[in-house]
């Protein structure tokens, strides 16, 4: 195997994990809807897992990408300047997913579930528009919603600890089970942090792929031995 099918292959086999990872977490807030209400649709920890931010962004749009990687080893498909370029090529899908899953991610987080800021907890008050993602403020991340005792601090305190809580004991208020606000609390911070966390791994595999096979096709690839091992 040559050195660029070899690490074609090694970013292959990432994405392969990514995507499923990406899936299943954006599954388990949908899973956990089903069991607590019986249906869809229906009092939802969030809107944005509706966007599908990991089973479109982390996951559909990087299966091209993965299965042409992963048949670099099978195959030897990438061992010529067409291969590397087309393994190139499918790769910006692959980023332009990332992308959109690491904005969606960012805004959930922004915003928190949706108990603490709709109190009819229903998609009716969500607004499914892609205008949303342009309104990430860097500043606004302070996840006050998840590491204040209450989900949706007074309106008069815009100190995050200002009512007792900070980063050293929000362990107490948060991470059990007690009442739905908490439990939804949890499963969004912890769903949507892992979804970053698969787009921005994402994304750095999806551009070193796109480099090697970029490389690849304008700099030739080595010839494969006579047999494929």
């Amino acid at each position: 195997m040559t050195c660029c099918e070899g690490w074609t292959s090694c970013n292959g086999f990432s994405l392969l994990v990514l995507l499923l990872l990406g899936i299943v977490l954006n599954a388990i807030p949908l899973i956990v809807n089903v069991v607590d209400e019986g249906q869809f649709f229906h009092n939802p920890i969030s809107c944005f897992e509706w966007w599908f931010p990991g089973i479109i962004g982390a996951g559909l749009m990087v299966i091209p990408a993965t299965t042409m990687s992963l048949a670099a080893r099978r195959r030897a498909c990438c061992n010529n300047r067409t291969g590397m370029f087309l393994s190139s090529l499918l790769n910006v899908i692959t980023v332009i997913g990332a992308v959109y899953c690491m904005l969606v991610s960012t805004q959930a987080l922004l915003e928190g579930p949706l108990i603490c800021n709709s109190p009819e907890n229903s998609t009716s008050s969500c607004e499914f528009s892609f205008s949303n993602l342009s309104d990430i403020r860097p500043e606004s991340f302070d996840l006050q919603w998840f590491f204040s005792e209450a989900c949706v601090a007074p309106a008069d305190v815009t100190d995050p600890t200002a009512n007792g809580i900070t980063a050293g004991d929000w362990r107490t208020h948060t991470l059990h089970f007690d009442s739905k606000e908490n439990k939804y609390r949890v499963i969004h911070f912890s769903v949507f942090l892992g979804l970053l966390l698969v787009g921005i791994l994402e994304l750095l595999f999806g551009l070193s792929q796109m480099v090697i096979g970029f490389l690849g096709c304008l700099c030739g690839v080595s010839k494969r031995r006579s047999r494929i091992v």
